[in-house]
């Protein structure tokens, strides 16, 4: 079976599906190996892994790279984060192929002008397109796409733009009308009201997806009670977890002059081979190299 269609089955047998964020190969291995049941390629994350905030600035080229080294190491479907879609219709109906070649199983394009800014920023830049110009953006990726079950998940900011459930409800039936298999809707409140307020109000024939970032409360028995959420999106812990650990790591180095006390609170090397296959290498060299 391949990718699309299993996470389009697994979202079926379940109810909800957890896919977690990832910037690299090695974080994918990792998601993989806890448990769940697809990625998010990032584009956060990404971001954040070349040291730049996340507007657009890192190009579909930098994120097409890191999607299918992704996919050359893990057997997860992957939901391609790619903001705007890098452009208009056109642009869309480009990055639609590229996606789909590179393997990614499904794409979320927002609802927000290119470029882009990330949406939990403290007084971000918040502006929203024309309605009819994205619903151009969502038939364009549909009528592009070549395997069937590939998701073309549409994503509406207007929670984050502060615009009210009434409009994120109107521009949300709007992309389904446009083909949406999914709608995404996103919230910067800590508290998960707003999130179950739309969940309750919608009445759309798609199922929602939601990134639980801003409101940690929201866990999967209070998602599953609402009936109609498919897939929680983990949006940036990989990089925040990695982060957290690299920043204690360095300066207890620094601090303690030396690695001698760091090194027992962290993975041994060994546990780097294994997530490096490095028993297949050594069976391949002692087969084919003599």
């Amino acid at each position: 079976m391949f990718p699309a269609k299993r996470l389009r089955s697994r979202m079926a047998e379940t109810g909800l599906v957890h896919v977690m964020a990832a910037h690299s190969p090695l974080s994918a291995i990792l998601a993989e190996e806890a448990g769940f049941d697809g990625l998010w390629a990032s584009g956060f994350e990404l971001s954040a892994l070349y040291g730049l905030p996340d507007m657009s600035l890192i190009s579909m080229t930098q994120h097409l790279d890191m999607l299918r080294a992704i996919a050359g190491r893990t057997r997860l479907p992957i939901v391609a984060d790619i903001d705007t879609g890098y452009g208009n219709a056109i642009n869309v109906m480009h990055a639609i192929g590229e996606y789909e070649r590179a393997g990614a199983s499904a794409v979320v394009i927002e609802d927000k002008t290119f470029p882009k800014v990330t949406s939990l920023v403290a007084d971000g830049r918040q502006e929203l397109l024309r309605i009819e110009e994205f619903q151009g953006k969502i038939e364009a990726a549909v009528a592009t796409r070549r395997d069937p079950d590939f998701l073309i998940i549409a994503r509406t900011e207007a929670l984050i733009a502060g615009l009210g459930e009434a409009e994120a409800l109107r521009r949300a039936q709007a992309y389904v009308e446009a083909g949406a298999d999914m709608i995404l809707v996103h919230s910067r409140k800590t508290d998960p009201r707003e999130i179950e307020s739309f969940s309750r109000a919608w009445t759309g024939s798609v199922p929602l997806a939601i990134v639980p970032n801003a409101y940690p409360d929201l866990d999967a028995e209070r998602v599953k009670a609402l009936g109609n959420i498919r897939m929680m999106i983990y949006g940036n812990y990989g990089i925040r977890a990695s982060a957290t650990a690299m920043q204690e790591t360095f300066r207890r180095i620094i601090a303690d002059g030396g690695v001698h006390h760091v090194r027992k609170d962290i993975l041994p090397v060994e546990e780097i081979f294994k997530l490096q296959r490095m028993d297949e290498v050594k069976a391949a060299e002692a087969r084919f190299l003599g």
